[in-house]
């Protein structure tokens, strides 16, 4: 499974690379807003549940949100993306690779595993008896491995991706042949 996880991390890796010459954009933010994307859909479904359930459940799932919600504040939410960023890349101007490609390698294997084994099963309950939390469950997970092989990669140094630069020269020739048209007229 080592050979798996890290032929995946490599692909992953190229894939983000390619992204960033792109849109300019890091690893790091693309995993930034994945788990923006779960931590919506985890208070989507919370939020789902309560109305659905009785007064004590939605106590409990009040107090747990509520507390998990204070938490993500603490940790997450606390430092801005950029930091991470500007981490990243001096890391990587001195010639470290990330240490999360061997630090969490196992955790990525054990997602991945998850990702693989889970797949049929919660296709079957999902077909035979309509229960959208396996969906929902089985898309936190999807989320969760996608993120953990998005930390582990190494961004480029910062560039402006190419579709910015292809806008920006797009949108003033065609602001300034505008312009010509009506001098003409």
């Amino acid at each position: 499974m080592n050979r798996v996880d890290s032929a995946i991390l490599d692909l992953t890796e190229w894939f983000c690379r390619k992204c960033q010459v792109l849109t300019g954009r890091t690893n790091v933010w693309l995993a930034a807003q994945l788990t923006n994307l779960s931590i919506i859909v985890y208070f989507v479904w919370a939020v789902i549940y309560f109305w659905r359930s009785d007064f004590g459940p939605r106590i409990a799932l009040v107090v747990f949100c509520g507390g998990l919600l204070y938490a993500l504040t603490q940790t997450i939410f606390k430092v801005p993306i950029e930091v991470y960023e500007n981490n990243a890349y001096r890391r990587v101007a001195k010639g470290l690779r990330n240490p999360r490609r061997i630090r969490d390698a196992q955790l990525r294997i054990s997602f991945l595993t998850l990702a693989i084994v889970l797949f049929h099963p919660i296709l079957l309950v999902y077909m035979y008896r309509r229960a959208n939390v396996t969906l929902l469950s089985y898309s936190l997970i999807v989320l969760t491995t996608v993120v953990l092989y998005l930390l582990a990669c190494d961004p480029l140094p910062p560039c402006t991706g190419k579709v910015r630069e292809w806008l920006r020269r797009a949108i003033p020739s065609r602001v300034t042949s505008e312009a010509t048209d009506r001098v003409d007229a």
